[in-house]
């Protein structure tokens, strides 16, 4: 593989395993380790080994690893929460990241909220509440964290990160960090952004918030929680979260309808392939009873997918990001 020079002599060099290993951990100052499973990073408990796994905890350290990851042709998967993420059982052959709290953990300025990539959703949201701070209580109790939430574009009960985010500090696929104040920079779309395409990663986030009542914040947000378990898997249950994206508008303006209503119809919740099974009150959400594999999941989705198609000729596609090797 091909190293740019990064300051770094040897323009071009081509480099094995190793020496692109020493070299990253060279410039950073990081240990590198090799073959770390992923399952321990995944919110569904699933994942085979990365060729090389790192934990970064500052914008600075980020943006080296990933210049002389991308003049290396080192894929990086990074790795925040680990949902909405099905990794291979075979394992990813480039270097994943363990992405820590970037600088500010949670800054109130005005109608402003800066939050570093790595807080949790829900615990952001807990925060703001008990400061009498409004506009992202339709996140409370979202799995994951930030960062990971920006990058995808979550939503639910009608609203997106997209919609509430005013700025960025971002590290580029050159490694350079920018601040990015205009929110179309992101080509945010349904469940997701042009971060991936732009090999870009998000290190802190600032939204538009306002003052409010904390009482009331509460209700609103314990009404909001309340729903979500009636349907989603308790905590400590393995899972990815919603599997298939909702279908589109039929109509400019109109709602989507819910993959979950399609798969209900056609017995999804009574599916499953070794330990993958369909969640009994959410026919759109999978989980990990125990011992499933990445590929169990595979299957299981695609008889799902498979049973909609015949009965309703609609191509589901999925909310769930696979990476790695295909068996």
């Amino acid at each position: 593989m091909l190293c740019g020079d990064n300051g770094l002599p040897g323009r071009f060099l081509i480099l094995d395993f190793a020496s692109q290993k020493k070299l990253l951990e060279e410039t950073t100052g990081l240990t590198l380790k090799r073959d770390v499973p992923l399952l321990g990073f995944t919110s569904l408990g699933i994942g085979g080994p990365a060729a090389l796994f790192a934990v970064v905890d500052s914008s600075s350290t980020m943006g080296k690893l990933i210049s002389v990851a991308t003049d290396c042709g080192v894929e990086i998967l990074i790795l925040g929460g680990g949902t909405n993420l099905l990794v291979s059982d075979d394992g990813f052959d480039g270097m994943a990241v363990h992405a820590r709290i970037f600088g500010v953990e949670l800054s109130v300025d005005g109608d402003r909220v800066t939050v570093g990539a790595g807080v949790s959703v829900a615990g952001m949201v807990e925060d703001l509440i008990a400061r009498g701070i409004g506009g992202l209580e339709f996140a409370a109790g979202l799995p994951g964290t930030v960062g990971g939430a920006v990058a995808g574009n979550a939503g639910c009960f009608g609203c997106t990160f997209g919609q509430k985010l005013v700025g960025a500090t971002v590290v580029t696929g050159k490694g350079e960090i920018v601040e990015v104040d205009d929110p179309s920079w992101f080509g945010f779309e349904y469940r997701r952004s042009s971060l991936s395409a732009r090999q870009a990663v998000v290190t802190s986030a600032t939204f538009v918030v306002r003052p409010d009542d904390r009482f009331r914040l509460r209700r609103e947000a314990d009404e909001y929680l309340s729903t979500r378990r009636e349907r989603h898997p308790a905590k400590g249950i393995m899972t990815a979260g919603s599997y298939f994206k909702n279908l589109e508008p039929s109509e400019p303006g109109g709602r989507r309808t819910a993959a979950g209503a399609l798969l209900d119809q056609v017995g999804a919740k009574e599916m499953s392939v070794g330990d993958a099974a369909v969640f009994e009150r959410h026919a759109n959400i999978v989980i990990n009873r125990k011992n499933a594999t990445a590929q169990n999941v595979l299957e299981l989705a695609g008889r799902m997918a498979a049973r909609v198609k015949k009965k309703f000729d609609i191509v589901l596609e999925p909310e769930v990001r696979f990476v790695g090797r295909r068996g």
